[in-house]
């Protein structure tokens, strides 16, 4: 008799709202790109749309359910289509987006949702060449955001001051990028089928190894203990999954395959409950497995099985659920009818009582850190709530850029204080001190640069008069010149002509 392992998610079970309590008549985008092309949050679902001459998603409000009428207001600042749209754990109003006009925009979005259309962002973050193709937030320090691009670039943002603090080169185009725990180490995967671990802090690269065999693009995520999930095909285009160590690439501790549909499956990690749901594109079926620290590391527990195939799908974060019932997770589906159908997904129990097992404390919405601090070495754990009782969102302040106009933040404390006195430098020289970099030497003196920029100019006003002069000096010899050459033609003419008459 084969054994049967036990785990308390065993009988996880789907059962999808009725139709008037999900979103119907959205939009869908039809682009190609591998995304999931929504993203939800306690407050809020976004929804990557389709927008003629430009790109644009839709957000609403959880409660605003039902028919989504066809002008509703859209995010549409974008020049071309949107790509991924991911909101901030920290702060529930606020959204990023990377889109083919290779920017990434970050939008706050107001309580109650858009009245009108809204196309002035919060920040615009300009240095991806190419499409920007994901978005992903820092799970523990604020306003830190992760951008990959077809550039074969990745960059990590600084969203508060509207600035990238490091510039990550890849050897191909990135798939999918994700956060450790802790933010201290990023995952990737690219499309020359390997796998990478970098230091999102130096760029470096810290381990690589070859990943799925398969051409067909390839998912990661970082679960718990340094342990990375991906999806991805074999070389007979099976689709798979396999867990590794981050310290041994070499080879998975596990691989399995699945089946043989060409859909891309998205991994989505609940930290809190070691649960991985595998959600294929075009699939049907939503599959639920456990990790643990026992071969064979990932077990299968159970699948959701509908009769419409998924467009694009997402899930509530922890503090999102009902835990009176027994909710542990909750998927959004895009159909392609242009429903966003709503799926919980409950342990079956008959206390009605808090269940402390099924709901540890999870991940508040409070950053462990600044942006800054993670940039000065620090890591922390994200801060944890307890669900008891229902999450409760701690109140936030609208989110402003404020962008360096100087470099007063790490300069040395003379250079600031000369910057300081700059409300009479003229808004020439004030622009050339933004571009600054931020890593200025002691010896630098603000005071001075100021001054030599100043006489810099003087001399170039001073070379621009005299080039005019010399421009009209000389225009003025070409004229002189021409009239005389006029003059001895003339002259020559009249001494021929007097030659034939004689």
């Amino acid at each position: 008799m084969a054994f049967l392992r036990q785990s308390k998610f065993r009988h996880v079970f789907g059962k999808p709202l009725k139709r008037d309590q999900c979103y119907d008549n959205i939009r869908i985008t039809r682009s190609s790109w591998e995304s999931t092309y929504c993203a939800v949050n306690p407050k809020f679902l976004a929804v990557i749309t389709e927008a003629g001459g430009g790109g644009a998603f839709l957000v609403l409000p959880l409660s605003k359910v039902g028919r989504v009428e066809r002008d509703h207001p859209l995010v549409a600042g974008h020049k071309a289509a949107v790509l991924d749209v991911a909101w901030c754990p920290h702060n529930d109003n606020v959204i990023a987006s990377g889109s083919e006009d290779c920017c990434i925009k970050v939008w706050q979005i107001p309580d109650g949702g858009l009245t009108a259309n809204l196309t002035d962002p919060v920040a615009d973050l300009f240095a991806h060449q190419r499409r920007v193709g994901l978005v992903v937030w820092h799970p523990c320090a604020h306003n830190v955001l992760l951008s990959a691009g077809s550039d074969n670039k990745i960059f990590i943002w600084n969203v508060g001051l509207g600035e990238a603090l490091t510039e990550i080169d890849l050897p191909d185009l990135p798939l999918c990028a994700s956060w450790n725990h802790n933010g201290s180490k990023i995952v990737a995967t690219c499309k020359d089928k390997k796998i990478r671990i970098y230091d999102p802090r130096t760029a470096d690269l810290l381990k690589e190894g070859k990943s799925h065999e398969g051409a067909k693009p390839s998912q990661c995520v970082y679960v718990k203990d340094g342990k990375i999930v991906t999806t991805g095909f074999s070389r007979m285009s099976e689709r798979q999954y396999a867990l590794w160590d981050e310290n041994d690439l070499s080879k998975p501790k596990m691989m399995e395959e699945i089946d043989t549909s060409n859909g891309v499956l998205f991994p989505f990690y609940d930290a809190d409950t070691s649960m991985v749901y595998l959600c294929g594109k075009g699939d049907s079926i939503i599959r639920f497995y456990e990790i643990t620290d026992v071969s064979p590391f990932i077990h299968y527990l159970s699948l959701y099985q509908a009769n419409d195939p998924q467009r694009g799908i997402c899930f509530m974060p922890k503090r999102g659920l009902d835990v009176n019932h027994c909710e542990i997770a909750r998927c959004y589906k895009l159909h392609n009818s242009g429903l966003c159908e709503v799926i919980p997904f409950t342990v079956p129990r008959k206390s009605e009582l808090f269940q402390d097992d099924l709901y540890p404390d999870t991940a508040s919405d409070v950053p462990a850190m600044t942006a800054d601090e993670w940039v000065d070495g620090h890591n922390v754990e994200p801060l944890l709530v307890s669900l008891k009782g229902g999450f409760v969102s701690t109140k936030k302040e609208a989110l402003k850029v404020a962008r360096r106009s100087n470099v007063l933040d790490k300069m040395p404390n003379r250079a600031a204080q000369a910057a300081s006195n700059m409300s009479s430098v003229n808004s020439s020289e004030a622009a050339a001190a933004a571009v600054l970099p931020p890593n200025m030497p002691s010896e630098f003196d603000a005071k001075q640069m100021m001054e030599e920029l100043r006489q810099l100019k003087i001399l170039v006003t001073n070379q621009d008069d005299h080039i005019s002069k010399l421009e009209k000096r000389l225009a003025e010899l070409e004229s002189r010149s021409r009239s005389t050459d006029e003059e001895d033609v003339k002259a020559d003419d009249e001494h021929a002509d007097s030659q034939d008459n004689a």
